[in-house]
């Protein structure tokens, strides 16, 4: 019971409806930086280590399912119930490039190189749009078996990942040929599928289990059963020697790696948790919820030994952002008058 010490997390409102996912930047001169995708069809743009507001991504008219940012956290990018995905600046909140769908898209994910976007969804059809040709058709590689839930690039943007909403499995496709070269086996379908930092491995959740992958061979390394439904799960990124898991029970389960064993248990959100990331430092992670809600949980800093107060170098050092820094984002955000209004009323209930 002495592990299990008990977190108290950074709220951050805003979004009116469920937050269905997140996504942190890397690590940039101006710190990292936290994308949120809701129902209430506003993508939210926050400074990653403190969770405060940046901006609003306004032009989407439905649900807003996807979002991400590049490894410059200059652009942004997010897939919509309104049969869109969108880029978008994320230093002004200016729309870029509007993709038009025939259904809804579910997934959408920067390539490594930042040149490509990848989307997916119920057109159970994965499309691959070049950045620097934007009014050129996309590519569309060979149709999913299943109407698509997650996307991801891995192996320097040759390898493309999906799962769908209907089926278990996890598949890889090769982006040269579009075919696909592996399937990764589960038994219930993937509603959570991350590469690791380190590209060594894939982590899944279906149903009451988190599997870990290899990357490179795609063998299965270590599956864990859950004590319940999960529908998110990610790797702690600097040593992989802790995982976080969850879902349905509203609860976000901290594990050990290697043995599986639940090292501290948090409690706050009030509906199920629907996506979790760690942050690229690994000294706090996300959970986004039905409640509407993010919490960013500290984890301390991302060492091997969590009971040593000091980082193994300074790229793992917990990253300070300054007000200077922060207002290089801000300067030239777009905000409406709402939501100055309810930033403002937030604040005065604090």
């Amino acid at each position: 019971m002495d592990k299990k010490r008990v977190a108290v997390p950074l709220v951050c409102h805003g979004h009116s409806r469920p937050v269905v996912d997140l996504f942190y930047s890397p690590i940039t001169p101006d710190g990292f930086f936290l994308i949120s995708a809701s129902k209430d069809s506003n993508p939210m743009l926050r400074n990653g280590e403190t969770g405060d507001w940046i901006g609003t991504f306004e032009g989407h008219k439905g649900a807003v399912w996807s979002c991400c940012l590049d490894t410059n956290a200059l652009r942004a990018a997010s897939g919509s119930a309104d049969f869109t995905a969108k880029i978008w600046n994320a230093i002004t909140g200016d729309e870029l490039h509007s993709f038009a769908h025939k259904h809804i898209v579910r997934a959408c994910a920067f390539s490594e190189d930042t040149q490509f976007l990848l989307t997916g969804g119920v057109e159970k059809m994965l499309r691959i749009y070049d950045l620097n040709r934007p009014d050129s058709p996309p590519r569309e590689v060979d149709k999913s078996p299943g109407s698509v839930r997650t996307v991801a690039w891995l192996h320097s943007d040759q390898t493309i990942l999906s799962s769908c909403t209907d089926m278990g499995g996890v598949r890889l496709w090769d982006v040269r040929t579009g075919n696909i070269v592996r399937t990764l086996e589960t038994k219930s379908p993937v509603t959570s599928a991350e590469v690791s930092q380190d590209g060594r491995y894939i982590t899944t959740a279906d149903g009451f289990t988190v599997k870990f992958w290899d990357a490179n061979h795609f063998g299965l390394v270590k599956s864990y059963n859950m004590p319940c439904t999960v529908e998110s799960a990610s790797l702690e990124p600097k040593f992989g020697n802790k995982f976080i898991a969850g879902g349905e029970d509203m609860w976000i389960r901290v594990f050990d790696f290697y043995a599986g064993e639940e090292i501290a248990c948090n409690k706050g959100h009030h509906g199920p948790v629907h996506c979790l990331r760690f942050s690229p430092g690994g000294e706090s992670y996300a959970s986004g919820s039905e409640d509407g809600t993010i919490r960013i949980w500290q984890t301390g800093p991302a060492t091997r030994d969590d009971t040593d107060t000091t980082t193994a170098n300074g790229l793992t050092a917990k990253v300070t952002v300054t007000a200077d820094e922060v207002s290089r984002k801000i300067e030239g955000f777009h905000i409406t008058e709402e939501v100055k209004a309810r930033e403002s009323e937030e604040a005065g209930n604090a």
